[in-house]
Parts: structure tokens; C-alpha cells; sequence
């Protein structure tokens, strides 16, 4: 990945800021081996299905190694935290309640036993999240942990580029960027540089980072978003962004600083680059392709208009691969709709509504920043992109966002050493002699 991978910072320097303020650690600090678990949930997350890579690999191991880097996350959490030991959260009980959901939409098997295998999965990936909420303290440490990971994945993408240019740039997807070394499409390697430096952007500006190491994680990041042509990232990474630097602009100076240098260099950008950047926003696509989003309103108009049961309405038709005859949704609010129904649409928005609640009355500070711009990301990109429903790095985003913004945990109490009692001997007394 480049630089130092210190315990403290992300590539290139520890953590200059030091401490939180006010912030206790946790009965017995975060395991390092947490990042382990972190990052098999991210691989499970990597999905199974996208561009041909240079070396052909079957879709039934890209499945099997998703899956058992799933099984390994949860057990390994267990090991970990093996007295059971979990802290409660709104963001965790309203996820269970979708689960729940899905798996009373499921039992019917209108969508096939691939349903409940489905439900299983989000089960596992629910229940390793319950583990790991043992330290969610409301640091930064599930945040260097994402960072870390999605870098590790860009490298692979980089490293496919490398290798194959003509694979990574097939003409299939119009010469947008793809993996060529793991299947992983333009909206996917969006997403996770978009991610990623938001979150690294705002660890410069709280001084959790130094500036060379960021660099290292943003410019290629920043390099291969370009290469995507993913406007869902990009307008989540900004908007996010604004709405983060803007919570921290009456406490840091440096956020305000950087805020004045981005609308100063995006308006020269806009001038000077304008019909560059409208190339680049449009991807050669007519009005027609581009007014129906890339015909995805086709989809969603059909969708909406088939009939359904009130039980269907109700719950949906059961997790399935996020499509409907047989083109995908890419709409988490409609897929949620198909396969949870309105209830499960009901939660998904909870469970936004309430993490943002949380992150507006919450203090400023680096860890609300964060949150406040994961939570920002997630609720764009669901216009576009499916996953809220389901396992997926949407909810792996809202919950590194749920474990900034948790309370810090309360340190162990330090038992008091005992000091051995100095014996004194009783005095005697004479009887006096009359």
C-alpha cells in the first residue's frame, strides 16, 4: 500500500493529534486482530459477479471465498469477544429487525432457496457486526481500518491496470475502469475511492494523519475515480464532503481553510475545465440515455407498476440478487421495496433518520464529521446503487458511521493497591498497686 501502516495513522505517520478529549479506553483496548475481521467483511462484501478478469475465475469459487472469508469474519469475532460482550445500538437493533424482515419475506421462497441462503448470510454478517460492537468506543480506529482495506483493494485494481491495460479498460463497460485481476465493476472502485478519500481528507484537517501519508491514499484513489467515470461517487464524495468540512468550520481552522481553497480552485476548475468536466459528467451519452439515468427509470417504472399482493407489499417477494426481469434495480429504496416491502423500506429509513439524528446533536468533532459524511454518502448513492437491504459495503459504511458515534466506553476500574496494616502491639497496662 505504500508507506508505514503505524498502529496509530494511516500511511506515512502515527497520529499527531493524540487522545480525544474526554474519550476512555476501552476495558482492554481494540485486538489488532479486529482489523482481520474488519477486512473479511469487506471481501465478503466485494460481491461475485462483474468484469472478465485476466486470469478466469468461476463464479462458484469467487462465491466460496466470499462466503468463507464471511464464516472466518464471524468466527474469528467470536474468538475475540468470547464472553459475548456487545454494546446495544439503535443502528444494530433496527438491522436485526430487517433481517427479521427479510427472512419472514423469505420463507415463502418465491425467490427461490437462494433466499434463505441470502438471509443466512446477512445473519452471519449481522451477528459479526454485534460482536465487533465491543469497541465501538467512538474513535477512529474502524475508520483506519476501512480506509486500510479499500486501499488494499484499489491496489488490486491499480496492480490489474498494470498488468492488463485493455482488461481493466474493456470496451464492454466503454472504457470505464474495472478489476482485471478481481471482477469488480465502475460503480464498485467509485465507491471505494470516493470513500475513502472523504474519510482520509478528514482525518488530514483533525490531525489523526500527516499529509504525506494521505497523499499516498488520495491522489491514486482520486486517479482511479477518474478512471471510472462514476458520477454517483463523485457527487456523494463532494456533497459528503461539504456537508462534513461544514460541520467542523466553526471549531477548525484548517476546515476552513480548506473549505475557502475548494470552492476557490473548484470555481477556477469550472471555468477553465468546463467542457472537459461536462465530457467527462456525460460519457458520451445522448439526452435521452442520460434523462432516464442509463435506463435505469425503465426499470424502476416497471417495477413500481407490477402488481402485488398486500403480503408482497407488506414484506416483499424475498432477498434476492437486487433485479427485476432479470435487469438490475440499482435502486436500494426500490430493491428494498421488491424484496422486504414497505416495511422493510420503513426501516432502512430509520435506521438513516437515526443515525443522522444522532450525528446532528452530537458535538463537533472529527469522529461526527466522519459519520456525518458516511451517512451523506450512503443516503446519495441509494438513488443509484443498491445494497441497504442486504450485506453489502453500504452497511459496512453506516457502520463505521454508528461506531463514531457511539459513546466512549468506560475504562476499566484500576483496583487500588492494598497496603499492608503496620500491626501495633497492644500496650499492656500495669494494675496499679494500692
Amino acid at each position: 500500500m505504500g508507506g508505514d501502516l503505524t498502529r496509530d495513522g494511516l500511511p506515512g505517520g502515527p497520529d499527531t493529534a493524540g487522545p480525544r478529549p474526554g474519550a476512555a479506553p476501552g476495558p482492554a483496548g481494540t485486538p489488532k486482530a479486529v482489523g482481520i475481521v474488519w477486512g473479511l467483511l469487506v471481501l465478503n462484501t466485494l460481491g461475485s459477479a462483474g468484469a472478465k478478469t485476466v486470469v478466469p475465475l468461476p463464479r462458484s469459487l469467487i462465491q466460496v471465498v466470499t462466503m468463507g472469508a464471511l464464516v472466518a469474519a464471524f468466527a474469528l469475532a467470536l474468538v475475540l469477544n468470547r464472553r459475548l460482550r456487545v454494546r446495544p445500538s439503535a443502528f444494530l437493533s433496527l438491522l436485526t429487525l430487517l433481517l427479521v424482515t427479510g427472512v419472514i419475506s423469505s420463507v415463502r421462497l418465491e425467490s427461490g432457496f437462494g433466499a434463505l441462503f441470502r438471509c443466512g448470510r446477512l445473519a452471519l454478517f449481522v451477528g459479526t457486526l454485534w460482536l465487533l460492537s465491543r469497541w465501538w468506543d467512538g474513535g477512529p480506529t474502524f475508520v483506519r481500518h476501512h480506509v486500510r482495506t479499500y486501499f488494499a483493494v484499489l491496489g488490486s485494481v491499480a496492480a490489474g491496470l498494470v498488468v492488463s491495460p485493455g482488461a481493466a479498460l474493456p470496451d464492454l463497460y466503454g472504457g470505464r475502469l474495472v478489476g482485471a485481476l478481481w471482477p469488480l465493476t465502475p460503480p464498485q472502485i467509485g465507491q471505494y475511492a470516493a470513500v475513502i478519500v472523504g474519510l482520509t481528507v478528514l482525518l488530514v484537517l483533525g490531525r489523526r494523519t500527516d499529509r504525506a501519508g494521505a497523499t499516498v491514499v488520495i491522489v491514486p484513489s482520486l486517479v482511479l475515480l477518474a478512471l471510472t467515470h462514476t458520477r454517483t461517487a463523485t457527487l456523494g464524495l463532494f456533497i459528503g464532503l461539504a456537508l462534513a468540512i461544514g460541520s467542523l468550520l466553526l471549531t477548525s481552522a484548517a476546515a476552513r481553510r480548506f473549505f475557502t481553497w475548494a470552492v476557490v480552485c473548484g470555481a477556477v476548475a469550472a471555468v477553465a475545465l468546463g467542457s472537459v468536466l461536462e465530457s467527462w459528467f456525460l460519457r458520451g451519452q445522448s439526452q435521452e440515455n442520460f434523462s432516464s439515468l442509463t435506463g435505469r427509470a425503465k426499470v424502476w417504472d416497471a417495477l413500481l407498476a407490477a402488481p402485488r399482493t398486500t403480503s408482497e407489499q407488506l414484506f416483499g417477494v424475498g432477498l434476492g440478487d437486487k433485479s427485476f426481469g432479470g435487469l438490475p434495480i440499482d435502486n436500494s429504496w426500490l430493491a428494498v421495496y421488491n424484496e422486504q416491502g414497505l416495511i422493510g423500506v420503513a426501516l432502512v429509513a430509520a435506521l438513516l433518520l437515526v443515525l443522522g439524528g444522532v450525528a446532528l446533536l452530537r458535538p463537533p468533532s472529527l469522529p461526527r464529521a466522519c459519520a456525518i459524511f458516511l451517512i451523506s454518502y450512503c443516503a446519495i448513492a441509494s438513488y443509484t446503487e443498491a445494497g441497504l437491504g442486504d450485506a453489502s459495503p453500504y452497511l459496512l459504511h453506516l457502520a463505521v458511521a454508528a461506531a463514531l458515534l457511539a459513546a466512549p466506553a468506560a475504562a476499566a476500574p484500576v483496583p487500588t493497591p492494598e497496603v499492608p496494616r503496620r500491626r501495633v502491639p497492644r500496650r499492656t497496662q500495669r494494675s496499679e498497686v494500692t
